[in-house]
């Protein structure tokens, strides 16, 4: 539970980042999405622990089908506390030397967020240039990762693509971005 002064504190950082990025979230009013976290502690939290961990949280949508808000780490690259991971705890149970200090997976469940899909890694490299220098874990279709393998994405020419690699490997300039209704 965060404290009322941290809550207060990390409202007015959504508030300037959302306030300066306008054209990620058009038509939708600060005062709506700040009543919809006070009504709603535990995602505040987990918005919190994504700013904590480098993922510069910002408002970049709304579900048409529920009115929820949609949040998503829009930080330049991908967020700096949650790199150097592999894809998802098999992945690391497997590893037998150099193991990861976790997982993509794990670390999202334990925020409270989901990693992007390819779809929606995609849709926000429409709302700016995001991982230039790094490059971000996406949901594994599960035929894949029964076969080893996870999928991880980028923006490198100004073209965003999708790579694999062995769902235990990791790297220090790849991470994971993730995503939370309200």
């Amino acid at each position: 539970m965060m404290s009322k002064d941290a809550n207060q504190g990390l409202l007015e950082v959504l508030k300037a980042r959302f306030e300066a990025n306008m054209k990620r979230h058009k038509g939708l009013e600060w005062a709506k999405v700040q009543a919809r976290l006070e009504a709603n502690p535990e995602k505040l939290r987990a918005l919190g622990e994504m700013e904590r961990t480098g993922g510069e949280p910002d408002v970049i949508g709304q579900d048409a089908a529920t009115s929820e808000i949609i949040f998503c780490d829009c930080s330049a690259e991908t967020p700096k506390g949650r790199r150097s991971l592999c894809y998802d705890r098999q992945a690391l149970d497997e590893r037998k030397e150099h193991k990861p200090e976790g997982s993509a997976v794990d670390a999202a469940a334990a925020i409270g967020i989901e990693l992007l899909t390819e779809e929606q890694y995609r849709a926000l490299q429409e709302l700016g240039e995001f991982d230039l220098k790094t490059s971000s874990w996406v949901k594994t279709p599960a035929e894949i990762r029964k076969r080893g393998g996870a999928l991880f994405c980028d923006r490198r020419y100004d073209h965003v693509f999708t790579y694999h690699n062995g769902a235990s490997s990791y790297y220090a300039v790849r991470g994971f971005r993730g995503r939370l209704k309200v």
